[in-house]
């Protein structure tokens, strides 16, 4: 079964012994179902076309060109050639020892090597640290203010949390709209600068602003960028630097987003962005029904970045947590 907000985010001791109502653990179950099934759907395309090669594998002999189109298959999904080579090799290995007989014990085995390469690193998001400091990095049209609002919300909703939304996206009018509608839906406390304002300002007031009110979590939405652009990928780095004169280990947690629908270009822009800030987790965004989705597992297995949240749509519960199991079972069965 999915995984849910308490599963995602370790928060202290006095929140994490608070049992939940019957009827709130219940409704967190029926959650959990809603959001596979929608997972599931959403990736159809992608499983179908796995399906058809797993089927197409094991109908004749296992020779190297039945491999090959297994391997086809998961690129074409956008799990990368490194990836994908590794899966293939194990699966034919397993199989041509005999521990492999038939489509439901491959397909099986290979729902349980993908999730193994999407559980890398610490997938979970520690905000015990008062208050935490959350950093949103990502390329325009990814998504990355949706997120950071939706993040505010349920951290609001789900654990009681006092949340601040710092706009340090200042040379974007609409972005800095956009999170302040976010911010009143949440109950955010809200921190913007003047239009054009230096983004390091901003930032630095919204630490202030948290410290001083006792917040429990400080999330900043910084300027969308491309990852080609070096000055800008410079100015995110000054971000970060400035944040952590003010509290010396934050940000507590730096989250990527990034474009599902994008394919291995997300890949490239990962590695971009880990290059010039520590990433610590990724968010992948717009995976309603377009998106091949494998392009988590390369990120994951290429640069050991975990995936902590998936949007799967536009409605406020669409932004989940991720589940390495289900997430790959969605891939292929």
């Amino acid at each position: 079964m999915a995984r849910d907000w308490a599963d995602l985010v370790i928060v202290d001791a006095a929140r994490s012994m608070l049992a939940p109502e019957p009827a709130a653990a219940a409704e967190a179950t029926r959650r959990r179902r809603g959001m596979f099934t929608r997972l599931r759907e959403n990736l159809r395309k992608t499983r179908q076309a796995l399906g058809a090669e797993i089927q197409a594998t094991l109908s004749g002999e296992l020779d190297a060109e039945s491999w090959e189109r297994l391997e086809e298959a998961l690129i074409y999904a956008d799990v990368g050639a490194r990836t994908t080579a590794q899966v293939v090799a194990e699966l034919e290995r397993e199989a041509a020892a005999g521990g492999l007989v038939g489509a439901e014990a491959l397909s099986a085995r290979l729902v349980e090597l993908l999730a193994a390469i999407a559980r890398t690193g610490d997938d979970r998001i520690d905000l015990r640290a008062k208050p935490t400091v959350i950093l949103m990095a990502g390329v325009n049209g990814t998504g990355k203010t949706t997120t950071a609002g939706k993040l505010a919300h349920h951290l609001s909703r789900e654990f009681g949390l006092r949340v601040v939304l710092a706009a340090a996206d200042t040379f974007r009018a609409a972005a800095v709209e956009q999170l302040e509608v976010w911010a009143q839906r949440s109950g955010a406390q809200f921190v913007r600068g003047p239009d054009g304002t230096d983004p390091g300002s901003v930032a630095y007031d919204g630490v202030s602003a948290a410290l001083d009110s006792g917040a429990d979590v400080l999330i900043i939405d910084t300027a969308g960028r491309l990852h080609t652009q070096e000055d800008l990928m410079g100015e995110l780095a000054k971000v970060r630097r400035v944040v952590a004169k003010q509290i010396p280990d934050a940000p507590h947690e730096t989250l990527l987003t990034v474009d599902a629908t994008t394919g291995q270009n997300g890949l490239r822009q990962a590695q971009i962005f880990a290059q010039a800030i520590e990433v610590s987790g990724l968010v992948l965004t717009k995976l309603d029904g377009t998106a091949k989705g494998g392009i988590a597992l390369a990120i994951a297995s290429d640069l050991g970045i975990p995936v902590k949240l998936i949007g799967i749509g536009e409605r406020l519960d669409d932004l989940r947590p991720f589940d390495a199991e289900d997430f790959a079972r969605a891939l292929v069965q």
